[in-house]
Protein backbone atom coordinates (compact mmCIF):
# COMPACT_ATOMS: atom_id res chain seq x y z
CA UNK A 1 0.00 0.00 0.00
CA UNK A 2 2.38 2.10 0.88
CA UNK A 3 4.65 1.32 -2.15
CA UNK A 4 1.21 2.16 -4.45
CA UNK A 5 0.71 5.25 -2.84
CA UNK A 6 4.35 6.70 -2.95
CA UNK A 7 4.69 5.60 -6.94
CA UNK A 8 0.89 7.75 -7.16
CA UNK A 9 2.67 11.08 -6.02
CA UNK A 10 5.78 10.39 -7.88
CA UNK A 11 3.63 10.08 -10.95
CA UNK A 12 1.10 13.17 -9.96
CA UNK A 13 4.58 15.26 -9.62
CA UNK A 14 5.70 14.27 -13.44
CA UNK A 15 2.82 15.54 -14.68
CA UNK A 16 3.01 18.88 -13.07
CA UNK A 17 6.47 19.26 -13.93
CA UNK A 18 5.77 18.62 -17.83
CA UNK A 19 2.87 20.95 -18.06
CA UNK A 20 5.09 24.02 -15.99
CA UNK A 21 7.32 23.26 -18.97
CA UNK A 22 4.98 24.15 -21.99
CA UNK A 23 3.92 27.17 -20.68
CA UNK A 24 7.38 28.17 -19.82
CA UNK A 25 7.89 27.30 -23.73
CA UNK A 26 4.94 29.34 -24.75
CA UNK A 27 5.80 32.51 -22.91
CA UNK A 28 9.40 32.10 -24.14
CA UNK A 29 8.02 32.55 -28.01
CA UNK A 30 5.59 35.26 -27.13
CA UNK A 31 8.90 37.45 -25.66
CA UNK A 32 11.17 36.11 -28.71
CA UNK A 33 8.01 37.55 -30.88
CA UNK A 34 7.89 40.60 -28.63
CA UNK A 35 11.82 41.13 -28.92
CA UNK A 36 11.14 40.90 -33.19
CA UNK A 37 8.83 43.40 -33.19
CA UNK A 38 10.25 46.01 -30.91
CA UNK A 39 13.64 45.53 -32.77
CA UNK A 40 11.72 46.31 -36.34
CA UNK A 41 10.08 49.14 -34.71
CA UNK A 42 13.17 50.63 -33.75
CA UNK A 43 14.77 50.26 -36.86
CA UNK A 44 11.99 52.38 -38.37
CA UNK A 45 12.79 54.85 -35.51
CA UNK A 46 16.39 55.21 -35.80
CA UNK A 47 16.16 55.70 -39.95
CA UNK A 48 14.09 58.78 -39.35
CA UNK A 49 10.26 59.03 -38.76
CA UNK A 50 8.91 59.96 -42.05
CA UNK A 51 11.77 58.80 -45.19
CA UNK A 52 9.31 59.35 -47.65
CA UNK A 53 8.24 63.48 -47.17
CA UNK A 54 10.94 65.20 -49.74
CA UNK A 55 10.97 68.67 -47.85
CA UNK A 56 12.17 66.15 -44.89
CA UNK A 57 15.65 66.09 -43.38
CA UNK A 58 16.05 62.64 -45.63
CA UNK A 59 15.00 65.00 -48.75
CA UNK A 60 17.21 67.50 -48.05
CA UNK A 61 19.74 65.35 -48.24
CA UNK A 62 22.87 65.00 -46.19
CA UNK A 63 24.97 62.83 -48.87
CA UNK A 64 25.36 59.15 -48.54
CA UNK A 65 22.49 58.62 -46.14
CA UNK A 66 19.68 56.55 -46.77
CA UNK A 67 17.84 59.41 -47.82
CA UNK A 68 19.29 59.99 -50.95
CA UNK A 69 18.45 56.99 -52.20
CA UNK A 70 14.74 58.33 -52.15
CA UNK A 71 14.96 60.59 -54.78
CA UNK A 72 14.39 59.88 -58.05
CA UNK A 73 16.41 59.86 -60.79
CA UNK A 74 15.21 61.98 -64.18
CA UNK A 75 16.93 62.28 -67.63
CA UNK A 76 17.04 65.88 -68.65
CA UNK A 77 18.51 67.97 -71.58
CA UNK A 78 19.34 71.73 -73.01
CA UNK A 79 17.77 71.17 -76.15
CA UNK A 80 18.58 74.37 -77.63
CA UNK A 81 16.60 75.85 -80.69
CA UNK A 82 17.00 74.13 -84.23
CA UNK A 83 15.80 75.35 -87.64
CA UNK A 84 13.12 72.30 -88.52
CA UNK A 85 11.34 71.75 -92.06
CA UNK A 86 8.06 72.07 -91.99
CA UNK A 87 6.69 68.93 -94.37
CA UNK A 88 3.50 68.61 -96.06
CA UNK A 89 3.01 65.14 -96.93
CA UNK A 90 0.13 63.42 -99.40
CA UNK A 91 -0.39 61.21 -101.82
CA UNK A 92 -1.86 61.36 -105.55
CA UNK A 93 -1.58 60.12 -109.50
CA UNK A 94 1.07 61.28 -111.76
CA UNK A 95 -0.02 62.18 -114.77
CA UNK A 96 1.79 64.25 -117.63
CA UNK A 97 2.26 68.21 -116.78
CA UNK A 98 0.47 69.20 -120.51
CA UNK A 99 -0.62 66.53 -122.54
CA UNK A 100 -1.90 66.93 -125.81
CA UNK A 101 -4.34 64.92 -127.55
CA UNK A 102 -3.86 64.74 -131.24
CA UNK A 103 -6.44 63.69 -133.62
CA UNK A 104 -6.95 64.53 -137.18
CA UNK A 105 -7.16 67.83 -138.13
CA UNK A 106 -7.92 66.82 -142.27
CA UNK A 107 -10.20 65.12 -144.12
CA UNK A 108 -9.08 62.01 -142.94
CA UNK A 109 -9.29 58.72 -144.69
CA UNK A 110 -7.58 55.31 -144.74
CA UNK A 111 -4.28 55.50 -142.32
CA UNK A 112 -1.23 53.64 -144.56
CA UNK A 113 1.40 53.96 -141.95
CA UNK A 114 1.85 54.46 -138.46
CA UNK A 115 5.36 55.27 -137.81
CA UNK A 116 5.75 55.99 -133.70
CA UNK A 117 5.02 53.70 -130.60
CA UNK A 118 4.44 55.04 -126.91
CA UNK A 119 7.21 55.65 -125.75
CA UNK A 120 8.73 57.50 -128.94
CA UNK A 121 10.10 61.10 -128.63
CA UNK A 122 9.18 62.97 -131.06
CA UNK A 123 9.48 66.37 -132.49
CA UNK A 124 6.95 69.19 -133.67
CA UNK A 125 5.11 69.08 -136.88
CA UNK A 126 6.90 65.52 -136.95
CA UNK A 127 4.13 62.52 -138.83
CA UNK A 128 2.56 60.72 -136.74
CA UNK A 129 0.68 58.45 -138.68
CA UNK A 130 0.18 59.02 -142.88
CA UNK A 131 -3.50 58.90 -144.53
CA UNK A 132 -4.00 58.07 -148.24
CA UNK A 133 -3.75 60.75 -150.71
CA UNK A 134 -4.05 59.37 -154.05
CA UNK A 135 -7.34 61.15 -155.12
CA UNK A 136 -5.95 64.08 -153.15
CA UNK A 137 -2.66 64.05 -155.38
CA UNK A 138 -4.73 64.15 -158.77
CA UNK A 139 -6.18 67.39 -157.57
CA UNK A 140 -3.27 69.07 -156.78
CA UNK A 141 -2.08 68.31 -160.29
CA UNK A 142 -4.61 69.63 -161.84
CA UNK A 143 -4.65 72.82 -160.01
CA UNK A 144 -0.99 73.09 -160.39
CA UNK A 145 -1.67 73.24 -164.48
CA UNK A 146 -4.40 75.51 -163.83
CA UNK A 147 -1.89 77.77 -162.24
CA UNK A 148 0.57 77.05 -165.26
CA UNK A 149 -2.12 78.12 -167.63
CA UNK A 150 -3.51 81.21 -165.73
CA UNK A 151 0.39 82.70 -165.71
CA UNK A 152 0.91 81.91 -169.59
CA UNK A 153 -2.61 84.01 -170.47
CA UNK A 154 -0.92 86.64 -167.93
CA UNK A 155 2.20 86.86 -170.16
CA UNK A 156 0.41 87.13 -173.67
CA UNK A 157 -1.56 90.32 -171.67
CA UNK A 158 1.42 91.76 -170.77
CA UNK A 159 3.11 91.23 -174.25
CA UNK A 160 -0.11 92.92 -176.26
CA UNK A 161 -0.47 95.64 -173.78
CA UNK A 162 3.16 96.44 -174.44
CA UNK A 163 3.21 96.23 -178.07
CA UNK A 164 0.23 98.62 -178.43
CA UNK A 165 1.93 101.07 -175.69
CA UNK A 166 4.54 101.37 -178.45
CA UNK A 167 2.23 102.07 -181.46
CA UNK A 168 -0.10 104.57 -179.30
CA UNK A 169 2.33 107.74 -179.99
CA UNK A 170 2.07 106.83 -183.99
CA UNK A 171 -1.70 107.21 -183.70
CA UNK A 172 -2.71 103.08 -184.79
CA UNK A 173 -3.78 102.44 -181.49
CA UNK A 174 -6.09 104.85 -179.66
CA UNK A 175 -6.30 105.35 -176.07
CA UNK A 176 -9.57 103.37 -175.31
CA UNK A 177 -7.34 100.23 -177.23
CA UNK A 178 -4.83 100.75 -174.55
CA UNK A 179 -7.41 100.85 -171.48
CA UNK A 180 -8.78 97.27 -172.73
CA UNK A 181 -5.48 95.87 -173.20
CA UNK A 182 -4.20 97.08 -169.51
CA UNK A 183 -7.50 95.43 -168.19
CA UNK A 184 -7.46 92.37 -170.06
CA UNK A 185 -3.79 91.57 -168.02
CA UNK A 186 -5.29 92.61 -165.05
CA UNK A 187 -7.70 90.05 -165.23
CA UNK A 188 -4.87 87.52 -166.21
CA UNK A 189 -2.97 88.16 -163.49
CA UNK A 190 -5.38 88.36 -161.16
CA UNK A 191 -6.47 84.54 -162.51
CA UNK A 192 -3.03 83.55 -161.66
CA UNK A 193 -3.05 84.78 -158.43
CA UNK A 194 -6.61 82.67 -157.57
CA UNK A 195 -5.01 79.56 -159.15
CA UNK A 196 -2.24 80.01 -157.04
CA UNK A 197 -4.37 80.33 -154.46
CA UNK A 198 -6.28 77.49 -155.05
CA UNK A 199 -3.46 75.21 -155.77
CA UNK A 200 -1.58 76.14 -152.18
CA UNK A 201 -5.48 75.65 -150.19
CA UNK A 202 -5.26 72.34 -151.82
CA UNK A 203 -1.25 71.67 -150.70
CA UNK A 204 -2.48 72.72 -147.08
CA UNK A 205 -5.06 70.22 -147.33
CA UNK A 206 -2.92 67.57 -148.37
CA UNK A 207 -0.26 68.14 -145.85
CA UNK A 208 -2.91 68.07 -142.94
CA UNK A 209 -3.89 64.47 -144.20
CA UNK A 210 -0.82 63.33 -142.36
CA UNK A 211 -1.62 63.17 -138.39
CA UNK A 212 1.23 65.02 -137.03
CA UNK A 213 3.18 66.13 -133.56
CA UNK A 214 1.78 69.49 -131.99
CA UNK A 215 5.15 70.09 -130.11
CA UNK A 216 8.39 68.08 -129.78
CA UNK A 217 7.06 65.72 -126.39
CA UNK A 218 6.89 61.84 -125.59
CA UNK A 219 4.40 59.78 -126.97
CA UNK A 220 1.62 58.30 -124.72
CA UNK A 221 -0.48 56.60 -126.15
CA UNK A 222 -1.49 55.20 -129.72
CA UNK A 223 -5.05 54.30 -130.90
CA UNK A 224 -5.11 53.70 -134.14
CA UNK A 225 -3.98 51.15 -136.74
CA UNK A 226 -2.72 50.77 -140.20
CA UNK A 227 -6.16 50.28 -142.59
CA UNK A 228 -8.32 52.06 -140.38
CA UNK A 229 -10.55 54.77 -141.21
CA UNK A 230 -10.11 58.39 -139.73
CA UNK A 231 -11.92 61.43 -139.82
CA UNK A 232 -12.36 64.97 -137.77
CA UNK A 233 -14.80 62.70 -135.62
CA UNK A 234 -12.55 59.61 -135.18
CA UNK A 235 -11.41 61.42 -131.45
CA UNK A 236 -8.06 61.04 -130.02
CA UNK A 237 -5.45 58.86 -131.86
CA UNK A 238 -2.41 59.97 -129.71
CA UNK A 239 -1.70 61.17 -126.46
CA UNK A 240 1.44 62.73 -126.09
CA UNK A 241 3.64 64.91 -123.06
CA UNK A 242 4.62 67.77 -123.74
CA UNK A 243 8.51 67.58 -123.70
CA UNK A 244 8.01 64.44 -121.61
CA UNK A 245 7.32 66.42 -118.24
CA UNK A 246 5.73 65.03 -116.16
CA UNK A 247 3.49 65.50 -112.17
CA UNK A 248 2.00 64.81 -109.21
CA UNK A 249 -1.59 66.20 -108.60
CA UNK A 250 -2.06 65.25 -104.71
CA UNK A 251 -4.78 65.91 -102.70
CA UNK A 252 -4.09 68.10 -99.61
CA UNK A 253 -6.64 69.48 -97.24
CA UNK A 254 -7.09 73.35 -96.74
CA UNK A 255 -4.63 74.27 -94.41
CA UNK A 256 -1.78 72.60 -96.06
CA UNK A 257 -3.07 74.26 -98.86
CA UNK A 258 -2.64 77.23 -97.15
CA UNK A 259 1.31 76.56 -96.60
CA UNK A 260 2.11 75.85 -99.85
CA UNK A 261 3.44 78.52 -102.42
CA UNK A 262 4.84 77.60 -105.62
CA UNK A 263 8.94 77.10 -106.10
CA UNK A 264 8.13 74.72 -102.87
CA UNK A 265 10.70 71.99 -102.82
CA UNK A 266 9.06 68.15 -103.21
CA UNK A 267 10.40 64.51 -102.95
CA UNK A 268 7.84 62.30 -104.63
CA UNK A 269 8.10 57.81 -104.14
CA UNK A 270 6.32 56.77 -106.77
CA UNK A 271 4.36 53.16 -105.49
CA UNK A 272 5.99 50.13 -105.57
CA UNK A 273 9.52 51.78 -105.68
CA UNK A 274 11.68 53.25 -103.17
CA UNK A 275 13.03 55.96 -105.85
CA UNK A 276 12.76 59.19 -104.77
CA UNK A 277 12.40 62.08 -107.34
CA UNK A 278 13.44 65.69 -106.74
CA UNK A 279 10.35 67.90 -108.01
CA UNK A 280 9.09 71.29 -107.23
CA UNK A 281 5.08 73.00 -106.99
CA UNK A 282 4.49 74.89 -109.79
CA UNK A 283 0.52 75.39 -108.89
CA UNK A 284 -1.30 75.14 -105.53
CA UNK A 285 -5.39 75.11 -106.48
CA UNK A 286 -7.10 78.26 -106.62
CA UNK A 287 -10.45 76.52 -105.10
CA UNK A 288 -11.21 73.68 -102.29
CA UNK A 289 -13.78 71.16 -103.04
CA UNK A 290 -16.71 72.01 -100.74
CA UNK A 291 -17.49 68.17 -100.34
CA UNK A 292 -13.97 66.48 -99.73
CA UNK A 293 -12.28 70.14 -98.27
CA UNK A 294 -9.04 69.62 -100.26
CA UNK A 295 -7.45 71.09 -102.84
CA UNK A 296 -5.00 69.81 -105.77
CA UNK A 297 -1.28 71.28 -105.56
CA UNK A 298 0.70 70.05 -109.03
CA UNK A 299 3.90 69.14 -108.21
CA UNK A 300 6.42 69.35 -111.47
CA UNK A 301 8.99 66.09 -112.29
CA UNK A 302 11.51 65.77 -114.90
CA UNK A 303 11.32 62.42 -117.13
CA UNK A 304 11.65 59.54 -115.81
CA UNK A 305 10.69 55.73 -117.42
CA UNK A 306 9.66 55.48 -113.58
CA UNK A 307 7.16 58.25 -113.65
CA UNK A 308 4.44 56.52 -115.05
CA UNK A 309 1.24 58.74 -116.21
CA UNK A 310 -1.98 56.98 -114.35
CA UNK A 311 0.18 55.78 -111.69
CA UNK A 312 0.08 56.84 -107.80
CA UNK A 313 2.69 58.28 -105.19
CA UNK A 314 3.50 60.12 -102.39
CA UNK A 315 4.69 63.44 -101.68
CA UNK A 316 7.07 65.16 -99.02
CA UNK A 317 6.80 68.81 -99.99
CA UNK A 318 9.12 71.51 -97.83
CA UNK A 319 6.24 73.90 -97.04
CA UNK A 320 9.08 76.45 -95.41
CA UNK A 321 11.00 76.49 -92.23
CA UNK A 322 10.52 77.17 -88.53
CA UNK A 323 13.52 77.67 -85.46
CA UNK A 324 11.73 76.44 -82.41
CA UNK A 325 13.09 74.32 -79.60
CA UNK A 326 12.11 70.76 -80.30
CA UNK A 327 11.43 68.09 -77.69
CA UNK A 328 11.29 64.43 -77.79
CA UNK A 329 6.96 63.52 -77.56
CA UNK A 330 7.98 61.77 -74.19
CA UNK A 331 9.00 65.35 -72.89
CA UNK A 332 5.39 66.91 -73.26
CA UNK A 333 2.83 66.49 -70.88
CA UNK A 334 -0.62 67.76 -71.14
CA UNK A 335 -3.57 68.13 -68.26
CA UNK A 336 -6.74 70.40 -68.59
CA UNK A 337 -4.73 72.95 -67.95
CA UNK A 338 -2.31 72.61 -71.48
CA UNK A 339 0.45 71.19 -72.32
CA UNK A 340 3.65 71.49 -70.28
CA UNK A 341 7.08 70.43 -69.58
CA UNK A 342 9.20 69.57 -66.27
CA UNK A 343 12.27 71.52 -66.02
CA UNK A 344 14.93 71.44 -63.22
CA UNK A 345 16.24 74.35 -61.45
CA UNK A 346 19.31 75.40 -60.01
CA UNK A 347 18.55 73.65 -56.69
CA UNK A 348 17.44 70.78 -58.67
CA UNK A 349 13.51 70.70 -58.35
CA UNK A 350 11.06 70.27 -60.40
CA UNK A 351 9.17 73.40 -62.17
CA UNK A 352 6.27 72.96 -64.10
CA UNK A 353 6.17 75.10 -67.44
CA UNK A 354 3.38 75.93 -69.56
CA UNK A 355 4.50 75.13 -73.62
CA UNK A 356 2.92 75.84 -76.96
CA UNK A 357 3.19 73.02 -78.94
CA UNK A 358 3.70 73.24 -82.88
CA UNK A 359 4.72 71.05 -85.56
CA UNK A 360 5.11 66.93 -84.82
CA UNK A 361 7.93 65.71 -86.89
CA UNK A 362 10.35 62.77 -87.31
CA UNK A 363 12.59 65.34 -84.69
CA UNK A 364 10.11 65.56 -82.66
CA UNK A 365 7.32 67.70 -81.19
CA UNK A 366 8.31 71.85 -81.71
CA UNK A 367 7.77 74.43 -79.11
CA UNK A 368 7.18 77.43 -80.59
CA UNK A 369 7.10 79.77 -76.94
CA UNK A 370 7.16 78.68 -73.86
CA UNK A 371 11.10 77.61 -73.69
CA UNK A 372 13.89 79.40 -75.16
CA UNK A 373 16.35 76.44 -75.34
CA UNK A 374 18.47 76.71 -72.16
CA UNK A 375 16.76 74.96 -69.64
CA UNK A 376 17.27 71.48 -68.23
CA UNK A 377 13.91 69.69 -69.72
CA UNK A 378 12.53 66.32 -68.10
CA UNK A 379 12.99 63.50 -71.00
CA UNK A 380 11.46 61.13 -69.43
CA UNK A 381 9.43 60.01 -66.25
CA UNK A 382 7.88 63.73 -66.65
CA UNK A 383 4.37 62.14 -65.38
CA UNK A 384 5.74 60.83 -62.16
CA UNK A 385 6.81 64.28 -60.71
CA UNK A 386 5.17 67.52 -58.65
CA UNK A 387 6.33 70.69 -58.64
CA UNK A 388 8.86 71.40 -56.52
CA UNK A 389 10.22 67.47 -56.01
CA UNK A 390 13.42 67.16 -55.48
CA UNK A 391 15.09 64.68 -58.22
CA UNK A 392 18.71 63.79 -59.26
CA UNK A 393 18.70 65.01 -63.34
CA UNK A 394 21.50 62.77 -65.19
CA UNK A 395 21.80 64.82 -68.42
CA UNK A 396 21.43 62.91 -71.85
CA UNK A 397 24.39 62.22 -74.08
CA UNK A 398 24.02 63.97 -77.44
CA UNK A 399 23.92 61.28 -80.16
Amino acid sequence: MNYEAGMFGRQERLEFTGEETRKSRKWLWIAAAAIVVVGVLAFFLMSGSKPADPKGAAAKGAPGGAGQSQIPTVTVATPGRKTVATIVTGTGSLAARREMPVGVAGEGGVVTRVLVEPGSWVGKGQVLATVDRSVQVQTADSLAASVRVAQADARLAQAELDRAQRLVANGFISKADIDRKTAARDQAQARVRVAQAQYSETQARNRRLDIRAPEAGLVLTRQVEPGQIVSAGSGVLFRMAQGGQMELRTQLSEVDLQRLRPGSMAEVTPTGTTQVFKGEVWQVSPVIDPQTRQGIARVSLKYDPALRPGGFASARIIAGGVTAVMLPQSAVQSDADGNFVYIIDDKNQAVRRGVTTGDVTEAGVAIPSGLNGTERVVLTAGAFLNPGQKVIPTVQKSK
